[in-house]
């Protein structure tokens, strides 16, 4: 049994280091056992999402976001289809914005986004920046996130479940106190950090959503977090006081 790991554009879509999302997916799968593999698609490559257990869509600039939507646009089809079936995605700030229903410009032009989750998106006047504290559900416990929003955007959910509730920082759009948005296995933030070496628990909860959907309903082995725990306590602190 290997976990199969989908990085989209890495060579586009990598602002601050979101490539590191990935290797810690891969690293706490190893530390455990667990045999996994990474391929990346980028522009241009030939995909079948169906062979996927765990997609990740970094951010990136305006420009790099537009060749990204036009390139995969033209596979919405069939990334619709295994999301709907539970492929466990994680997308990061413009990934987070391409999945919504649209983008609006200043201008008031809309730029379609691939529809896969009902939100959207319109420019704001200055951008969101700062370390952010949020706190999500995982499995029945409140967990407190750590990370860093750096965005432009301001995303609105149509009833759609946020990632969480906002304790520090901006979130989606400064106003309505949340954070993110998550839909069957996809798990959309604006946080960077990256956000998973920062947060092992959330980490961990999306590679047991990985290994269910395989119908591998194993116990996951517990590491030794103490160093992790210990950094993200500190920001925790420094940030609610």
């Amino acid at each position: 049994m290997t976990l199969t790991v989908c990085h989209l554009y890495p060579d586009l879509l990598n602002l601050y280091g979101d490539r590191g999302n990935v290797l810690a997916f891969v690293q706490r799968c190893r530390w455990r056992g667990l045999p996994v593999r990474v391929e990346e698609v980028n522009l241009g490559g030939t995909i079948n999402f169906a062979e996927y257990d765990f997609l990740f869509i970094g951010g990136g600039s305006d420009r790099e976001q537009a060749l990204m939507a036009a390139d995969l646009g033209a596979r919405v089809d069939g990334l619709k289809a295994v999301v709907e079936d539970g492929l466990v995605v994680l997308a990061i700030c413009g990934g987070y914005q391409l999945l919504g229903r649209f983008y609006r410009t200043p201008d008031g032009r809309e730029i379609p986004g691939l529809g896969l989750m009902d939100f959207y998106t319109e420019t704001g006047d200055k951008r969101l920046i700062g370390n952010a504290v949020i706190e999500t559900g995982l499995n029945g416990k409140q967990v407190k996130l750590v990370g860093f929003e750096n965005h432009g955007g301001r995303t609105y959910l149509n009833g759609l479940e946020p990632l969480g509730r906002v304790l520090k920082g901006h979130g989606n759009n400064g106003l309505d106190g949340l954070e993110g948005a998550r839909y069957k296995n996809v798990f959309c933030s604006y946080l960077h950090g990256p956000l998973l070496p920062k947060n092992p628990a959330l980490t961990d909860h999306l590679i047991a959503l990985a290994l269910q959907r395989k119908q591998e309903h194993m116990q996951l082995a517990v590491l030794d977090d103490t160093i992790e725990e210990m950094a993200r306590e500190v920001m925790v602190k420094r940030l609610l006081g």
